[in-house]
């Protein structure tokens, strides 16, 4: 009874999404205060509608009732709590619920905390944000119910995938959805502007924080994944450019490009044109994800469902959306008023260059991930793009970027001083060289990659040149330390976010530099007892036993590490067999440290004590969840910032007011 409650408020929730979708929208062209305000409680009550559904969903995975298909396929009676509920999102069905819930959410809290939006603007955005909502509620409801029954219904489940069995599945999908979803509000205020034929300082401030959280919810979804799929999978990487990692990372790219270029717009009211198409480009990708999830087209360890009849109407879902946005863009964009005007050499040039790398990047990845797909239509053959291509290609658009990020911060608006820029980081520039220069030594020079060198004075580069700004904003060194401090407190949050950003970048490009040009790793037969030595590590195989788990039993490993002769770690890490589905599954033993990670794997038995393992010390990958940390970080401090939260000034509010009422 429970789960065809939620079937029909899943049905309702379609029903409230079509009034929200037309009275706002017909409301504001008429300049109707009363239709437009339907646009609130609609947004409220679609909400309400979808998480009954979604918590019928939970309650039924919950419970095992394995009356419903869905729960048949991905649960089992010894599924331990957690992964029952988590498991409610680890399948096709329940995951397309989680992203309508997510969707709602979001349309309640811009009813909740948008009450100083203009009503055009605020109706319009929501009537669009309803229309995506009607797309996948029908999607949901045609071809994907997660509330099918089974009759006669099974004694017992199929299980859940194991590698899905891990907490990573409680935090990971949801922050991606979040991030993935967030981008629609931005869409959503872009469509609305074209629409109203308006776009100003005013609207980038509205629109800011929105994108500034999917943002947020994004980065840290992909550094979560990154770091699941390091631990779990027990191969030692922790990014293989696989299609869906691809489709995560190609919305945030479009996503970064367009919180830069929205600075642009607030601060100067220009590139408003090319903010709003890059909207539309970053919701189009978190879609584009979504069809490649769950069409079948490409596969990956990531995909959700292979069924081609979902995988056809979600494209139609696509080219309708992201089709629909780029004709009215055509159509209206050219009628927005171009804004002001800059040099090439300015802040808003830096951040135009900006957009433009990180828009290559976006296509770049694009293409190396459709290619397959391109070359199978026109009978190319089977043509494999893997990670040589994607290092090769997209890495090198990166250099400039950075290059760009560490210079443009120290430019003026409107026209910018390249030479005082330059001189006032002549000292980053000199640490840059120098660490290169040390790096290509201590490496042995060629005997080491030659991009590892340069890796590491990029980021010696972007972190100094940021400390560079930071000292210039309060004039550190040039004023008494009292006048510093009280300059440095003064600063508005979203310049130390951006700043902690800019940092965290660095941090990143170190931790990446380092795993990837001196990793070191061993794979071998091991005997009991035998010692084998990684990177001046000696690893010793001291025993390997069964253990019971909840729902599986693993064969763990006990290994003794040792460093200069003294012991340094005990690892134990496990090769799991689980009872449903019968499958087995590695569970890494990682030793982290500031200098990098030891990391072993036990793998099956070769017979007569001797066991297939493999082990790494990947050195400075700590460094690299340091830095993701550092971007979240400086995204939610940036979002604190006062100006988010009052949005746009009282002047620029005014003068919507009077502009509506005139047209009105």
């Amino acid at each position: 009874m429970i789960a065809e409650f939620g079937h029909f408020a899943l049905i309702l929730a379609l029903a409230v999404a079509v009034v929200q979708a037309v009275v706002p929208l017909v409301g504001a062209t008429r300049g109707n205060p009363a239709w437009m305000a339907v646009s609130g409680p609609a947004s409220a009550a679609q909400f309400l509608c979808v998480a009954i559904a979604f918590g019928a969903l939970i309650h039924a995975n919950v419970t095992s009732d394995f009356s419903l298909l869905n729960v048949a396929q991905n649960s089992h009676t010894l599924k331990p709590m957690l992964y029952k509920v988590a498991g409610t999102w680890g399948n096709h069905e329940g995951s397309l619920l989680l992203w309508i819930t997510i969707l709602a959410l979001f349309g309640l809290a811009v009813t909740i905390a948008g009450r100083n939006l203009p009503p055009g603007l605020k109706a319009r955005a929501l009537a669009v944000q309803a229309m995506i909502a009607i797309g996948f509620l029908l999607f949901i409801l045609f071809t994907s119910n997660p509330f099918q029954r089974l009759d006669p219904p099974p004694i017992e489940g199929n299980g859940l995938n194991p590698l899905l069995q891990d907490p990573g599945l409680a935090f990971h999908p949801p922050m991606l959805y979040l991030g993935y979803v967030g981008f629609s509000m931005a869409f959503s205020f872009a469509v609305a502007a074209l629409i109203e034929g308006r776009v100003d300082a005013a609207w980038a401030r509205w629109v800011r924080p929105w994108t500034l959280a999917a943002w947020i919810f994004l980065t840290c979804g992909i550094a979560a994944g990154s770091w699941w799929a390091y631990y779990t999978l027990g191969w030692g990487g922790w990014w293989y450019w696989d299609p869906t990692e691809n489709a995560s990372f190609m919305p945030w790219l479009a996503g970064t490009a367009l919180l830069h270029s929205a600075v642009v717009v607030e601060k100067r009211d220009a590139l408003k044109s090319w903010t709003i198409l890059l909207a539309i480009v970053a919701f189009g990708f978190s879609l584009l994800g979504t069809f490649l999830v769950r069409s079948g087209v490409l596969t990956s360890v990531h995909a959700f469902a292979t069924d081609p009849a979902r995988g056809a109407f979600i494209l139609l879902l696509l080219m309708v959306m992201v089709g629909g946005s780029f004709t009215l863009y055509a159509v209206r964009a050219p009628a927005l008023k171009p804004g002001g005007l800059f040099a090439p050499l300015s802040r808003e040039g830096s951040l135009l260059l900006n957009n433009v790398l990180m828009a290559t990047g976006a296509g770049t990845v694009l293409l190396g991930t459709l290619y397959p797909l391109i070359a199978d239509a026109l009978n190319m053959g089977k043509i494999s793009v893997g990670a040589p291509f994607f290092n090769s290609v997209f890495l090198p658009l990166m250099v400039p970027m950075v290059i760009a990020m560490g210079a443009g911060p120290l430019l003026a608006w409107k026209r910018g001083d390249l030479a005082g820029a330059l001189g006032r980081l002549k000292f980053a520039f000199g640490l840059a060289v120098a660490a290169a220069a040390g790096t290509w030594i201590l490496q042995g020079g060629s005997a080491g990659p030659w991009w590892a060198a340069g890796g590491i004075g990029l980021a010696a580069w972007l972190l100094v040149s940021t400390a560079t700004e930071l000292a210039g904003r309060i004039r550190l060194f040039q004023a008494p330390l009292g006048e510093a401090v009280t300059r440095a407190r003064r600063l508005p949050r979203a310049t130390w976010g951006m700043l902690l950003a800019h940092a965290g970048v660095a941090v990143v490009i170190l931790g990446m530099t380092g795993s990837a040009a001196w990793k070191s790793e061993s794979v071998q037969n091991q005997r009991i007892g035998q010692t084998v030595t990684v990177a001046g590590y000696g690893f010793t195989l001291e025993s390997v036993k069964s253990v019971p788990g909840p729902n599986y039993t693993a064969s763990r490993a006990t290994f003794e590490v040792s460093h200069d002769g003294r012991p340094f770690a005990v690892m134990t890490p496990e090769r799991r067999q689980f009872v449903m589905p019968p499958r087995p599954a590695t569970d890494a033993a990682i030793r982290g440290t500031l200098a990098g990670d030891l990391y072993a794997v036990v793998g099956e038995p070769a017979g007569d004590g001797v066991w297939v393992t493999r082990l790494y010390f990947n050195p400075m990958i700590p460094w690299m969840w340091i830095g993701a940390a550092m971007l979240v970080a400086g995204g939610l401090v940036s979002l604190s910032d006062r100006r988010h939260r009052i949005g746009a000034p009282a002047r620029a509010r005014a003068a919507t007011a009077a502009a509506t009422a005139a047209k009105a």
